[in-house]
Parts: C-alpha cells; structure tokens; sequence
C-alpha cells in the first residue's frame, strides 16, 4: 500500500471511530434519544463524541443518522482545514482512536495535501458495523469511509435548509414556505 493510500486509510479510519464507536471510552455516558425502530443502536458514548465534536472550535455543525443500507453516518461541517485538523488532533478524537486501535500511532499531519485556503468543508463520515465485537472489545467494523466536500454554488433550500446558515454557499435560493418567492443569498 503506498503512502499516500495509508494516510488516507488511517484518516478515515480515526475520524470515522471518533464519531461512530469511539466513544467506548466514555461508556457512562447519557443514553441519547431512542433509535428510530430498526436503526442500529449508536455505540455507548456516542452522545459525548458527538457533542465533543459539536464544541470543537471551527466546528460549525454537526449532524447524524442511517442510511436504509444500515451505515451509521455523520454530516460535520468545518470553517476551514485548520478547524479540521484542530479536531483531528483534540483530546476527544486521538483518545477514540486509541480506543479502537490501540497499536497504531497516529503520528502524522492529516490532509497534507488539501490548501490551507481550502474554504468551508463538509466531513461524511459514513461506518457500518457488521457481526460480534472484536477480540479485546473493538467494534466489528465492517467499513468505513470519510469523505470531504466544499460548498458548491447554487442550489435551493425551501423552508430550510441542511447545512448550519454558517455554511456560505454563493447563489443558494432561500424560499420560506408560504413566503412570498425565492430570497437569493
């Protein structure tokens, strides 16, 4: 496997533990709201990962659910890279790493090749779990995949939208429903 393949590997495989599983560590924490029936459990402490992410700086929001295929996923947006690579590097993503991978080292500097002007990212993180626990209590990770995004332009949000309002997108139309029309932004 060449470098750059690895670095992408052990980057989708941290992030996609911090905001999946990751929060074994933390297993006394508050059960979230129920699952939707059918919806796979999130893992104990995911309520604390995901608020840790919430709270990261440059973090400018942060959503969750699962796809009809049964992927746990999460939507993180970020200011910039440095937000990201700021939450790359926090005490709540390196300890969820740990915990799903404790021989291997996360010694890098992730996204060496994204601008450091990148703009605005999107974070996909998308994880699905398959069969028992592994040996040593891991999850049974059957995969994962992190991928990123920037605001494209255009596009329509009626009566709301997706993304946090932080997230500039250049000819996004707004139309409220009931309003009166399209407010272009």
């Amino acid at each position: 496997m060449n470098a750059a393949v690895r670095r992408w590997v052990v980057l989708a495989a941290s992030l996609a533990l911090v905001l999946s599983c990751a929060g074994r560590a933390d297993a006394q924490a508050p059960a979230g709201p129920p699952a939707p029936t059918g919806a796979q459990a999130p893992a104990p402490g995911f309520p604390r990962v995901i608020e840790a992410l919430r709270a990261a700086p440059g973090c400018l929001g942060v959503e969750t659910g699962q796809t009809a295929g049964g992927r746990q996923v999460i939507f993180a947006w970020f200011e910039s890279k440095q937000g990201l690579v700021g939450w790359y590097h926090s005490e709540a993503h390196q300890r969820a790493m740990k915990s799903v991978f404790p021989d291997q080292s996360f010694e890098r500097e992730p996204l060496p090749d994204l601008s450091e002007d990148s703009g605005q990212i999107l974070a996909i993180v998308s994880v699905k779990m398959d069969g028992p626990a592994r040996p040593g209590g891991g999850p049974p990770l059957s995969s994962i995949g992190i991928e990123l995004y920037g605001p494209l332009p255009g596009g329509v949000a009626v009566g709301g939208r997706f993304a946090p309002a932080a997230v500039k997108v250049r000819g996004l139309r707004e139309i409220e429903l009931g309003g009166t029309g399209p407010r272009p932004r």
